[in-house]
């Protein structure tokens, strides 16, 4: 009967002590538990703007370009020459409404850009660059070829003519020298604060230029219609600033080439055209929006 009572205490002195500790592992699993995130244990963290796979972003910004000396060649009926080392500049708007009213924003040299993250921190990104290309109208060129009206031809004097009164010719992609793009961007979080990032891109571009040529060549009637006209690519780079996860400033320098050998330099269906090929740089400024596709927790 003794040695039945002593078995009876062991075994309900360590039933009852497996309850007690099995209790205690459970309160410290829980304290465990409730020190982490909710969004960490469910593997859905809100991740940083523009870092992860599924994010958005959308931008408007304005532009200022340059492009390096170019040699234009033009071919048609009775004419087939080569003007060398001839130079442009961009035409800015002057500052005012314009840059924020709706109704006139292709007047200005202007930015569009989508993209959308097909891995974390790359970005698959579509662009529109309006750029405006306007050649220097008081400079003289080189000339080699041939033109078989005689008033234009007496304007080339020793292998050069003179464009300065306008009579010979004016070129210009004013409405505009317009990039329509297709980009990868690479994005790397510099700087993460409570309400603000600071991220870094670098990328390059490819696609191609559908000017609205405004050229004006022997007197004929201006040409000035949107077409395609060549191929284009470029490497850019960027800061972006964004506040409180969505909204961007974002700064850009980019630098390309462009290569246009279709360029309408009449009215009719004749095949008259101009060709020509040059580097260009730009830096742009503006304002986007970045949002995620999904929710996180």
């Amino acid at each position: 009967m003794k040695s039945l009572l002593v078995a009876g205490l062991m075994m309900s002195g360590f039933f009852f002590g497996q309850i007690e500790k099995d209790t205690i592992t459970e309160s410290r699993l829980e304290e465990v538990v409730d020190a982490f995130p909710r969004e960490i244990i469910n593997n859905k963290e809100k991740p940083l703007p523009l870092s992860k796979k599924g994010q958005m972003f959308a931008f408007f910004g304005w532009n200022r370009g340059a492009f390096s000396n170019s040699d234009i060649h033009f071919t048609g009926n009775g004419y087939d020459f080569q003007l060398n080392n001839v130079s442009a500049r961009d035409r800015p708007t002057k500052l005012g409404i314009v840059y924020i009213d709706p109704s006139w924003f292709t007047v200005v040299q202007y930015n569009f850009r989508a993209g959308y993250f097909i891995k974390d921190n790359l970005a698959l990104v579509l662009g529109i660059d309006h750029m405006k290309y306007v050649m220097n109208q008081n400079q003289t060129v080189g000339f080699s070829g041939t033109i078989s009206d005689p008033k234009y031809a007496a304007m080339v004097q020793n292998g050069q003519v003179n464009l300065s009164d306008e009579q010979f010719l004016t070129f210009e992609h004013t409405d505009g020298l317009n990039y329509e793009n297709v980009g990868l961007e690479k994005y790397k979080n510099l700087v993460h604060k409570k309400n603000i990032d600071l991220v870094w891109s670098y990328g390059a571009g490819l696609g191609f230029m559908f000017p609205k040529s405004n050229v004006k060549l022997f007197g004929n009637e201006r040409s000035d219609r949107f077409h395609v006209a060549g191929m284009g690519t470029d490497l850019r780079s960027s800061l972006n600033l964004v506040f409180w996860n969505h909204w961007m400033i974002r700064a850009e320098a980019k630098a390309g080439y462009i290569n246009m050998w279709d360029i309408k330099t009449t009215l009719n269906n004749k095949p008259d055209k101009a060709r020509q090929d040059f580097v260009f740089g730009q830096v742009l400024a503006g304002i986007g929006y970045t949002f995620n596709t999904k929710k996180y927790n």
